[in-house]
């Protein structure tokens, strides 16, 4: 192989090293960074129970010891932007289920996702948990108490 010969090949790989590096450069710049990933994530920031709700679905009497006749609202609070399924899965004290409600919700930002149980002859008094599912997986839970 002559000198000149070997610089060509030197040159064209350099080259082609460069030109693959530049396209790699231009996909990074597409792709979605782990912050904005973080963010778009949905996920359940905090659940409050109590006795009343307001318009913006905030619970207006928060407490975790109920009456029998009560209505006992859930007002689940998200983050994120991704759609997703919550489940209310409300138990009595033996694990016998209640009640269990899916909501399919799309928020835009910070959102608030009500759930409620009501028995017109009254709960039996007791233990109650309420499990919030995500995509099927428990990811807050509040106990209460019918007295």
């Amino acid at each position: 192989m002559t000198v000149r010969t070997g610089m060509a090949l030197a040159a064209a790989l350099a080259l082609m090293v460069g030109t693959t590096a530049c396209n790699r450069g231009d996909r990074d710049s597409t792709t979605v960074s782990q912050g904005d990933v973080d963010r778009a994530a949905l996920r359940v920031t905090d659940v409050e129970l109590g006795r009343g709700i307001d318009a913006n679905k905030n619970i207006t009497d928060a407490t975790d010891d109920f009456r029998p006749n009560d209505t006992i609202y859930a007002a689940v609070k998200t983050a994120g932007t991704a759609a997703g399924t919550l489940v209310a899965r409300w138990t009595y004290q033996d694990g016998q289920v209640v009640d269990e409600t899916t909501q399919s919700i799309s928020p835009t930002g910070d959102a608030v996702t009500e759930f409620h149980i009501a028995k017109p002859d009254g709960f039996p008094t007791g233990n109650y948990k309420l499990e919030i599912l995500l995509g099927g997986t428990v990811v807050e839970t509040e106990e209460f108490e019918v007295k």
